[in-house]
């Protein structure tokens, strides 16, 4: 009887254990995240302990400072905050050269104040093959002394050790299949990619649209820029469809290391987002732009769409930045990449629950210019080839629920492709306010003024879209994970149920 109660209480307590451990790992799967660039080159900034309380009035969860300032180590401690901290250029050479320097910069700047603030990641370096004198051979020996420290304090595992780039580190980016990075840095990208790929530690880089629209207006779209085309990108090498420069530039960048045999190295953009003011001739750099990117960027990433080449991929976003800093060189748009100025007011709104819809600017009643109510449907005289590759990212990517298209549904009969792309296109051009580009579809689609509708299948309108969303709003909002499917939460119940049904068994 005694050996009994023995067993059954060692049994009881494993079971315990092992539901612990799995509830530990569900809470672990977060997802993608935002987080925001904290930078401080600018005159009569807040304090960091008022910075502090106005990341968490606004939910922010990870922040990134450019140093391991002492004060604003202090300022996060016991808010929750997560924090990337850096090891400026100008520290990198006395960090290369000696093992004992990266031990005391840890034990005075980094440990005592490590419990309370919640420090993630260790930057070595920022875009060093864009800053003058030849700092990019210091990169990776600082990283190994530091990594070198942090694992004497056992803390190798907790604190990830990377450097930053800006997207000059490759050679050609487009189109994205063709990614590779400048031969000119293969000594330096060699042992940083082998230490990366070591240690877990992600490929940090800087992405800014903004540059390659304002740059290059006559090849880039201001809409492609934006997260707001509806005419794809079509990679030749691949048939990948690309509707934002965002996701090509990052998939460029997943190709480069492909091409290096790096396939397991995660991705994560440290710095991107949109000037609200720039100079006479940058005239994209606006507040209506800079809301734009970023909501739509906001959304795109806690979604967990992913990217063409790695669909449903968690990616780890920071937004430039947090205040505008005037004292930044160069071009007016420098100085003006906040999201609030100095005395802490917004320059634009912005929601970083990813709930908010852009508005279009026009109207959303889906009407041409006489009054009358049109819809968009698939040209007949499309190939095959572009109508089903604007079906596929309308029913992925472009978020349109193709549930009436599928067998034993309203809309799926007749079942051909043509009309099965014009339910799906007439839903993605309702949803995204009726404009004439929402309707482009690489040139598929073409816009009517007779009701397609037929039978029992309906054509959405602008008019029902607004009251499903509406209808829907509220519960939308009041959903505390978004960013979990239905299935991994059914998958997540099940597996709970069944490790609650051991304990019991053996409790």
């Amino acid at each position: 009887m005694a050996a009994r109660l023995v067993r059954r209480r060692s049994s009881s307590q494993a079971a315990v254990a092992l539901l612990a451990a799995v509830l530990l790992l569900l809470d672990l799967s977060e997802g993608s995240t935002i987080g925001i660039c904290y930078g401080r080159n600018a005159d009569d900034l807040p304090t960091p302990d008022k910075v502090a309380k106005l990341v968490q009035q606004h939910n922010i969860k990870y922040v990134r400072i450019y140093d391991a300032n002492i004060d604003v180590l202090k300022a996060f401690a016991n808010t929750g905050v997560e924090l990337m901290i850096g090891v400026t250029n100008s520290d990198l050479l006395p960090f290369s050269q000696f093992q004992t320097n990266a031990d005391t910069w840890l034990k005075n700047n980094i440990l005592p104040y490590y419990q309370a603030t919640k420090i993630t990641y260790i930057t070595v370096g920022a875009e060093v093959t864009e800053a003058p004198g030849n700092v990019s051979a210091l990169v990776v020996p600082a990283m190994q002394n530091i990594f070198t420290s942090l694992k004497k304090a056992g803390l190798h595992k907790k604190i990830k050790v990377s450097t930053t780039h800006s997207l000059g580190i490759l050679s050609r980016s487009f189109p994205p299949s063709a990614g590779a990075f400048n031969s000119s840095y293969a000594s330096f990208l060699k042992p940083l990619l082998e230490f990366l790929a070591d240690n877990q530690s992600p490929f940090m880089i800087d992405i800014y649209p903004y540059y390659a629209y304002r740059d290059s207006a006559n090849n880039v779209s201001l809409d492609y820029a934006l997260f707001q085309s509806s005419s794809e990108v079509v990679d030749p090498n691949t048939g990948l469809l690309y509707m934002n420069m965002f996701d090509a530039q990052i998939d460029a960048l997943y190709f480069a290391l492909t091409a290096l045999n790096f396939r397991t190295i995660k991705v994560m953009v440290t710095e991107t987002g949109w000037p609200s003011k720039g100079a006479a001739k940058e005239t994209a750099a606006t507040p209506d732009n800079a809301e734009t990117y970023n909501t739509n960027l906001i959304r795109h990433v806690i979604n967990d769409t992913g990217t063409p080449a790695k669909p449903g991929e968690e990616l780890d976003v920071y937004i430039f930045s947090l205040f505008n800093e005037n004292r930044k060189p160069g071009m007016d748009s420098e100085r003006n990449w906040g999201l609030f100025y100095p005395d802490e007011t917004s320059v634009y709104n912005l929601d970083f629950t990813g709930t908010t819809i852009v508005a279009p600017n026009i109207g959303t009643n889906s009407t041409n210019s006489s009054g009358a109510t049109t819809w968009c449907i698939a040209s007949s005289t499309a190939s095959q080839l572009g109508l089903q590759s604007a079906l596929d990212w309308a029913c992925g990517q472009g978020n349109v629920d193709c549930t009436e298209i599928q067998p034993s549904q309203p809309c799926y009969q007749p079942d051909t492709l043509v009309s099965h792309a014009s339910f799906a296109f007439n839903s993605y051009y309702q949803q995204n306010g009726a404009t004439d580009i929402a309707c482009g579809f690489g040139g598929s689609g073409i816009k009517v003024t007779k009701n397609p509708s037929y039978d029992n299948c309906i054509y959405a309108t602008a008019a029902t879209i607004n009251t499903t969303r509406n209808n829907v709003t509220a519960a939308t909002v009041a959903s505390s994970s978004p960013k979990i499917s239905f299935a991994t939460c059914v998958s997540q119940v099940s597996l709970i149920s069944f490790l609650l049904s051991y304990v019991l068994v053996f409790w």
